[in-house]
């Protein structure tokens, strides 16, 4: 696929008290109750101060719209994030969906996630480094963590520190949103659930329609166009959960199994296995 151009995010108008007004700290905690678990490699590292900290340097991140559109992108970025580094099981204590947030590095990475081709060059990768997934959304790749890094609100050379997406807090939450709030050849995460998409003819003769189903397939089209998958449905899984405990309604069109990914570049963030 062709490679993608220099990200700009694309925020929309604000409204409301923050996120800090609709995620509480006890919020947070039922939300990623066992984040902090002995067996978890992120324990004491994702901390509510860091991910507000994070929100409010992002104009309109769960801020945009109403307060169930605030919620439901909200909901999306949680369980996504949430699915990405997951420690649970299907009958983990208190629901897998409180086990996100267990994991801040890729689990047994080797590669350096190193890709010069065509335009990537323009995030040259730095000797000894590698680019493997880190932090809630586990960015990966030297063309994400090259312009993540120059984002104004991270302002730091992420090409020659990826570490720091696992080291710093409030960093690692920022790229993240960064990834949520940036279009990319596809609408941003963020464009979806405050319905600031709009599907083309080739969208919607793909199947890609407005709801959470088009997030994952932005995040990991690889995943989509396959039939039931059970990572899509982890995924989906994970929202809803959230989804039920912010007291809103889901949406439509909530899994990704019948849409075609997106040929602009169907795997923008990683091809790889999750946390």
């Amino acid at each position: 696929p062709p490679p993608p151009p220099t990200p700009t995010p694309t925020p929309g108008p604000p409204s409301g008290g923050g996120v800090a007004s609709i995620i509480t700290e006890d919020l947070f905690e039922r939300m990623l109750k066992h984040r902090n678990e002995p067996d978890c490699k992120a324990r004491g590292f994702y901390t509510y101060d860091a991910f507000i900290t994070a929100a409010d340097a992002f104009r309109g991140f769960g801020t945009t719209g109403s307060t169930e559109v605030q919620k439901r992108e909200l909901a999306a970025f949680l369980g996504q994030t949430g699915h990405e580094t997951t420690g649970g099981w299907p009958n983990a204590p208190d629901g897998a969906f409180t086990w996100g947030y267990c994991y801040k590095e890729e689990n047994g990475a080797t590669a350096d996630y190193c890709d010069m081709t065509g335009e990537y060059a323009q995030w040259p990768c730095v000797a000894g480094k590698k680019y493997f997934g880190r932090g809630p959304i586990q960015l990966s790749y030297n063309y994400n963590y090259g312009p993540a890094g120059e984002d104004a609100t991270i302002a730091q050379d992420l090409l020659s520190n990826p570490e720091l997406v696992a080291s710093d807090a409030s960093i690692s939450f920022k790229t993240a949103i960064w990834f949520s709030m940036t279009a990319q050849p596809k609408p941003s995460c963020h464009d979806v659930p405050t319905e600031q998409w709009t599907p083309s003819a080739a969208d919607k003769a793909a199947g890609r329609l407005p709801g959470y189903g088009v997030i994952t397939n932005i995040i990991n089209g690889i995943e989509c166009g396959k039939g039931y998958n059970e990572k899509v449905a982890n995924r989906t899984f994970f929202y809803t959960s959230y989804c039920d405990i912010l007291g809103i309604s889901y949406g439509d069109n909530l899994d990704c199994y019948n849409q075609r990914p997106s040929t602009a570049h169907p795997c923008w963030n990683r091809c790889s296995a999750e946390a």
